[in-house]
């Protein structure tokens, strides 16, 4: 017969495994969802601004450099909010369904006075 502590550790352990690969599930979806998203807005953005497609590879030396540039700064800026921005209102809602953050998020405690944590 095994000990109820131990059983106890072991209902925790899969219920963490479970959190996490949930977290990294939804998290994912909500990442990819928001980067396919802004990427149709760039492209519609960038036709109506420049009266043509956006360069489908900024590395070919056909494309003028200037444009290359400016396209994968801007592509590259709103992909990457959209991204962090999903994923920050992701984690907002599993905290709230779950009660906690997900799993590899902590605090970021931002306080200039507080002692930097040691990891």
């Amino acid at each position: 017969m095994e000990d109820p502590e131990r059983q106890k550790d072991m209902a925790k352990d899969k219920n963490k495994k479970n959190s996490s690969k949930v977290w990294t599930l939804f998290s994912l979806v909500a990442a990819l969802t928001a980067a396919a998203l802004a990427k149709k807005g760039l492209n519609t953005s960038w036709k109506a601004a420049t009266g043509k497609n956006p360069p489908a590879n900024p590395a070919d030396p056909d494309v003028d450099v200037w444009e290359a540039v400016l396209w994968a700064t801007v592509s590259g800026t709103a992909i990457g909010l959209a991204r962090m921005l999903a994923t920050r209102r992701a984690a907002k809602y599993y905290a709230k369904s779950t009660g906690h953050l997900p799993p590899g998020l902590r605090k970021d405690d931002q306080d200039a006075d507080a002692p930097t944590p040691v990891t």
